[in-house]
């Protein structure tokens, strides 16, 4: 009796945990929102803000419909996940991933939002944003930590670690940032 309730007690503080870490890259949102915000001109400043806003929202939403399921999903070839989209029956270890990964799909994203400040339509911006948070995020997730409901993924299985999300979430973004800046050029003005 005394182990199980040890063993709640763990569980309770590790749900604590990463629900604490989650909610500060939240606050990482608003964050890249004013350090965006004052690095370009005024006029943009809402552009900027809604832009950061949107990437939380839609991101969250396009990560728990389809994101969860390619990162984490059945992944039996290493290349992406097959099972657990749109999911609505997890224990509560699983809830906690979800949502601390959701946060971190819109960081990714969020960080190439900067490079292309000033450059981009909203509407553009908000599809490349659905498109990360959904899709390239979360495959490149698989690849690098496997399928969390079975299998690895294949730069897992050849030895690849990633520290804290180091590769996965920055060099996503970074990589974004630096495909948008290509396509859209420099900034005029």
């Amino acid at each position: 009796c005394g182990g199980t309730m040890m063993m709640e007690k763990y569980a309770a503080a590790d749900t604590m945990w990463v629900l604490i870490g989650a909610f500060m890259v939240f606050f990482m949102q608003p964050g890249f929102a004013m350090v965006e915000t004052g690095f370009t001109r005024a006029k943009n400043a809402g552009n900027i803000v809604m832009k950061n806003f949107m990437d939380l929202c839609l991101g969250s939403i396009v990560f728990w419909i389809i994101g969860f399921g390619l990162m984490f999903g059945l992944n039996q070839a290493g290349w992406i996940g097959l099972s657990h989209f749109m999911p609505d029956q997890l224990d509560d270890w699983h809830w906690n991933l979800l949502f601390f990964q959701m946060m971190f799909a819109a960081t990714a994203t969020t960080i190439a939002s900067g490079a292309m400040a000033e450059r981009i339509h909203f509407v553009a911006y908000v599809v490349s944003a659905v498109f990360v948070s959904g899709i390239i995020y979360p495959v490149f997730g698989s690849w690098a930590w496997g399928g969390l409901f079975g299998g690895d993924g294949w730069l897992k299985a050849l030895g690849f670690i990633d520290f804290a999300g180091s590769t996965v979430v920055h060099s996503i973004g970074g990589w974004v940032a630096l495909a948008g800046i290509i396509v859209l050029g420099p900034r005029l003005g």
